[in-house]
């Protein structure tokens, strides 16, 4: 099933209009955004879910991991998110030791996050071991998106990117974290590099949408960090990056007409001039 003009131009997305598309079958459109201007162009393109990364770590600022990321990184970069979109439902992470310390600095930490940038739910990552903080924050009212599989902000305990649930044992556990996060409150949950099968079990079996990356087809919603999806990031090349452009080249070519325009006297000319 399809989206049209009307769905596009609907009235703004929110925790309930994402449990009525995964009840309608309609896939939620997800991608990352870290300020303003994309997140404008993207809200215009229609996209339902505009999650402000941890990966603004390694997208804007340029590090080898989401680990250095603080919560003032990310209050900056949801505000600037929240001005651009106003349509989509907005997401914002929330990083590394933000919300593994206690249940009540994870708590006042989200309200920071919401009332300081407008945004409309926060994600974080953990089953489990995440639950307290998570039903404490969704009985205080503030939505809570959960994320399992590959979990970037683990990344030195797992010491590899690699799929996680690939074996029986972890897979298993991966489908009681999902069942508990349900449990708990999460009105969503990210799947990240999970087998297909097990990412269709969770789907199939929870009343919360699921949102894939590196999950196969059959999650309620598809998210994929929007550098590597329009072709900037063109190092980072895993199988479930499907690019739609290759910006990088588009953009070195106008800098490279650009920058001999400005040397050879051709830029700006005449008409270009006051």
């Amino acid at each position: 099933m399809g989206y049209t003009t009307k769905d596009l131009e609907a009235k703004k997305v929110t925790t309930l209009r994402l449990q009525e598309m995964k009840s309608a079958g309609r896939k939620i459109v997800c991608l990352t955004a870290y300020d303003a201007l994309i997140a404008n162009i993207f809200d215009d393109c229609g996209i339902d879910v505009i999650l402000v990364g941890d990966s603004l770590g390694n997208i804007v600022q340029g590090h080898d991991t989401t680990i250095p990321v603080t919560l003032e990184d990310t209050i900056y970069h949801t505000k600037a998110v929240v001005n651009g979109a106003k349509r989509a439902l907005v997401v914002a992470d929330m990083p590394f030791m933000s919300y593994q310390v206690s249940a009540n600095e994870a708590f006042r930490n989200a309200g920071r996050i919401l009332k300081e940038t407008g945004c409309a739910a926060v994600k974080l990552e953990g089953g489990k071991n995440v639950t307290e903080a998570i039903s404490r924050m969704t009985e205080a009212g503030i939505p809570v998106m959960g994320h399992l599989g590959l979990m970037p902000q683990s990344i030195h305990k797992f010491g590899s990117y690699r799929a996680r649930g690939t074996d029986p044992e972890e897979a298993e556990k991966i489908y009681q974290d999902a069942l508990l996060l349900e449990q708990a409150g999460c009105f969503a949950i990210v799947l990240e590099k999970i087998p297909a099968e097990l990412a269709k079990k969770i789907t199939n079996t929870l009343k919360i949408p699921t949102i894939g990356i590196g999950a196969g087809p059959y999650c309620d919603g598809q998210i994929l960090v929007y550098t590597d999806m329009l072709g900037l990031t063109v190092d980072f090349s895993p199988r479930f990056v499907r690019r739609y452009a290759n910006l990088l080249h588009i953009i070195k070519e106008a800098v490279q007409n650009y920058s001999n325009d400005v040397r050879n006297s051709n830029f700006p000319n005449l008409d270009e001039s006051y």
